[in-house]
């Protein structure tokens, strides 16, 4: 994780709309029960998708990557009356724990959670997503991309998340380091194809905003 000011982001999050209770109680669970919870968006990060959900307005949002929920449903509370987030989790020890926040946070038939290797469940939709979100193995963001890329309607959005990787992007890649080779891969193949244009958000990690701008 890139390291600011921490003077200068108690500012930001003092003077920025705060956390939300529910989204508090996720936030202190998470960091007491489960492992890595650094893995959890939270509150400033939380925010900008909020945000970016709730000025696209989707119908469909799809997630990979749910860990204990805190994303999607920071993503939910932008859906179109009627919408739905389909996020992905491998993990099914987190099921039941991610579960109980989409119920807290009233979310409960908004988000739908499925459980299992992305790669075999992306293939399986058959609508459109307005706003996808990508922060699973980052090795495997490239594929993602590619996989899902036909199911995003012209002018739709893609994030993803830790696309900086702690600033090891811009450092000589060690050997068997695949996570870093895999976001230098996507970053560039990103920045290279017409079909998009891009922006990366030096938020914590990275958060890079594609908009898709055609087809081919």
């Amino acid at each position: 994780m890139l390291k600011f000011d921490q003077k200068v982001i108690d500012y930001i999050l003092k003077v920025s709309t705060g956390e939300d209770k529910i989204l508090q109680e996720l936030n202190r669970e998470t960091n007491v029960k489960i492992l890595y919870p650094r893995m959890l968006s939270g509150h400033l990060q939380g925010k900008i998708l909020e945000m970016i959900s709730k000025m696209i307005c989707p119908e469909n949002i799809l997630e990979i990557g749910t860990y204990t929920g805190y994303s999607a449903i920071c993503l939910a509370k932008g859906l179109n009356k009627g919408g739905k987030v389909h996020t992905i989790e491998r993990n099914d020890e987190l099921t039941e724990f991610s579960k109980k926040y989409f119920k807290k946070a009233g979310f409960n038939e908004k988000i739908v959670l499925y459980v299992g290797n992305a790669k075999e469940i992306i293939p399986q939709f058959k609508c459109f997503f307005e706003l996808v979100f990508i922060d699973a193995d980052k090795y495997e963001y490239l594929n993602i991309y590619k996989q899902i890329f036909d199911k995003v309607p012209v002018g739709g959005y893609i994030l993803a998340d830790n696309v900086l990787w702690g600033g090891k992007v811009i450092e000589n890649q060690k050997s068997g380091d695949k996570d870093t080779r895999g976001i230098v891969e996507f970053n560039n193949y990103v920045q290279n194809d017409s079909r998009v244009e891009n922006l990366i958000l030096p938020v914590r990690d990275g958060l890079m905003i594609i908009r898709k701008t055609a087809n081919n």
